[in-house]
């Protein structure tokens, strides 16, 4: 039995990755981001590759108290010997309801011009995508937030860096008419969340949908770091997740 990859091999003398030489041609030479994106596409990227895809993962890295980063802390109150059981607890609540919906939008995006090619003007093609989910019974992914309302700031910052870059494409105009369009049918001003930017614009990079969530997912484990190195900081008895231990614990009604 034989197995075939094009990742990686090592010998004695050197490691070669996706065709390169790790120790001469790559550390020291790209960034982290620059690495994920050698892994989907198997080529280094452009200087505008690598820009647009560092600030993307830079949006979705940090966000402040989850429940991923809230999930992370408390395992590593449980297990402090195990910090990457607490990167990797942090990383398991990384679904739909928080920053899944880049992967659903990037489909939904690519899906569109898949099925009705370029029949379809990008007003037209909008307009269909959001008849069609509606009467599906299909939300639209990629639209409101908890708490930036009525402009996530870093979804109109991704946009203006990606037009600037050239990444402003066809995916993302397409994303933008939903957004205008589906505004004006609800009569009101509805937020275009980070996650479907960086779902347009992954998709202008070409990037399969089947692998955007990888990228959030690994940019996220870099802001994990921070919520752990804060537990840490402060000590057991002072972290935040032994102070939400003891809230729960004190102001829970337990009832036979």
């Amino acid at each position: 039995m034989e197995f075939e990859t094009r990742i990686g091999k090592s010998t004695k003398e050197s490691i070669e990755v996706h065709g390169y030489d790790l120790a001469e041609q790559l550390i020291g030479n790209i960034t982290l981001a620059d690495m994920a994106f050698l892994g989907a596409k198997h080529r280094k990227p452009s200087e505008e590759e690598s820009q647009m895809l560092n600030a993307l993962l830079i949006a979705i890295c940090e966000h402040g108290f989850t429940p991923s980063s809230i999930s992370a802390r408390l395992t590593y109150l449980g297990a402090p010997e195990a910090v990457q059981a607490a990167v990797a607890a942090g990383l398991l609540g990384a679904g739909t309801v928080y920053f899944g919906a880049m992967e659903y939008v990037s489909e939904m995006l690519q899906n569109a011009f898949r099925q009705h090619g370029e029949e379809k003007s990008i007003g037209e093609l909008a307009a269909t995508i959001i008849k069609e989910r509606k009467e599906q019974g299909l939300q639209l992914p990629g639209f409101g937030h908890h708490i930036h309302k009525p402009v996530d700031p870093r979804t109109p910052k991704l946009f203006a860096l990606a037009e600037e870059l050239g990444f402003l494409r066809k995916h993302s105009k397409l994303l933008l008419e939903m957004h205008k369009q589906f505004c004006e049918e609800k009569g009101k001003q509805i937020t275009l969340n980070v996650t479907g930017a960086i779902g347009a614009i992954m998709s202008d990079m070409e990037i399969d949908y089947r692998l955007v969530k990888s990228f959030a997912v690994a940019a996220r484990a870099v802001g994990l770091v921070g919520h752990i190195a804060e537990e840490i900081e402060k000590g057991r008895q002072e972290s935040v997740a032994q102070q939400l231990f003891e809230y729960v614990e004190n102001h829970t009604d337990y009832r036979s």
